[in-house]
């Protein structure tokens, strides 16, 4: 084979030549750059050919060396291109995989749920209404007197106050209680009217393991002809015993709200101590569940219904305590910290 052929057969060698990795790459470096490699070689045999010959053999070496340089900088640019590449994505193969796990329902959630599925099956159904309330809805439809402590700075949270202290009309808050969607489905419908309001509610409270700032209440309403109290406490009793048990004892004591009267507060028997006595009862062996009362006939007349033809029935309770009872939590910060090992105990929950 004369030289120009060799020339030939190494061009295509090195056109067809790839490097998938640094190991060969330098492989290549050294077989066709190198001092030491085939190029070397062909000038020491390209000073023995004839001086006839030696433009065409010579242009075809310059030729050849620069396809070597040029392919080998082809093969170094693909392959840090490659590597580039690889390291974006991020992923790392040989990692073993995450295993894929499903979230649950929170406990307030649940247990939301299943109060009013209680309800529902004795013909309340659900509302909902804003979680920022102006003061009519908030206070004033309620019958709150506007010195009544609740409407000051340390109990309630505040938006937007008036320049004027003694001006309450125009006060925007975060609603205090659910008491506020009553008002606002009594202004809307004609009785009868049977409604429940879940929801978040704010207060401006110290927190600790009995109370928070941010809590959940269920309110119910009923609001008919001829509705007695007789009627508010059979519906309680029927709650307490489906939620906690058939077994569950129930007392009323007389109590005070501006917009039920009478009104009387629900007790149950603490189900984390079985009536011995523990911190969340006050070592008292009763936990209270709700305040409850027939609806004064003031807040009937704020929302355009005739006290004197209906009467009605409302109650109210905070989620957190039901479930804290139900499933024996004595701590009512641990739902809204979020800690994973707390949470997942709820897994087979509703």
């Amino acid at each position: 084979m004369d030289l120009l052929e060799k020339i030939k057969t190494i061009k295509q060698e090195i056109k067809d030549f790839n490097a998938p990795d640094n190991d060969q790459l330098e492989s290549f470096r050294l077989k066709f750059i190198s001092r030491k490699g085939i190029m070397s070689n062909l000038f020491d045999e390209f000073k023995r050919i004839p001086n006839n010959h030696k433009k065409a053999v010579g242009q075809a070496l310059n030729d050849l060396k620069n396809d070597a340089q040029t392919r080998f900088q082809e093969l170094a640019s693909s392959l840090k291109s490659q590597e580039g590449s690889s390291k974006s994505s991020g992923i790392d193969l040989s990692l073993p995989p995450v295993q894929n796990t499903l979230g649950t329902v929170h406990p307030l959630t649940s247990v939301k749920l299943q109060i009013i599925e209680i309800f529902e099956r004795i013909g309340f159904n659900v509302s909902e209404g804003p979680e920022i309330e102006d003061d009519w809805h908030n206070f004033t439809a309620l019958n709150f007197p506007h010195n009544h402590p609740a409407r000051e700075m340390q109990d309630t949270f505040f938006i937007e106050k008036p320049s004027k202290a003694d001006d309450k009309s125009d006060d925007i808050a975060l609603r205090t209680h659910t008491s506020s969607v009553q008002v606002r489905v009594m202004e809307q419908t004609d009785p009868p009217i049977r409604t429940l309001s879940p929801g978040r509610v704010f207060r401006n409270e110290a927190i600790s393991a009995r109370a928070h700032c941010i809590f959940h209440q269920v309110e119910g309403l009923y609001v008919d002809e001829n509705v007695s109290f007789a009627d508010l406490k059979q519906t309680l009793y029927y709650f307490a015993r489906e939620m906690f048990g058939k077994d569950t004892k129930v007392r009323f004591r007389p109590s005070y709200f501006p917009f039920t009267e009478p009104s009387a507060e629900l007790d149950i028997t603490c189900l984390i101590c079985h009536g011995e006595g523990c911190p969340i009862c006050k070592y008292s062996g009763w936990v209270e569940i709700g305040g409850a009362g027939m609806v004064d006939p003031n807040v009937l007349s704020n929302c355009n219904i005739d006290p004197e033809k209906y009467t009605g029935f409302a109650f109210g309770m905070g989620i957190e305590r039901i479930t804290m009872l139900k499933y024996q939590i004595k701590d009512i910060r641990l739902f809204t910290e979020n800690d994973i090992r707390f949470l997942k105990q709820f897994t087979s929950l509703y």
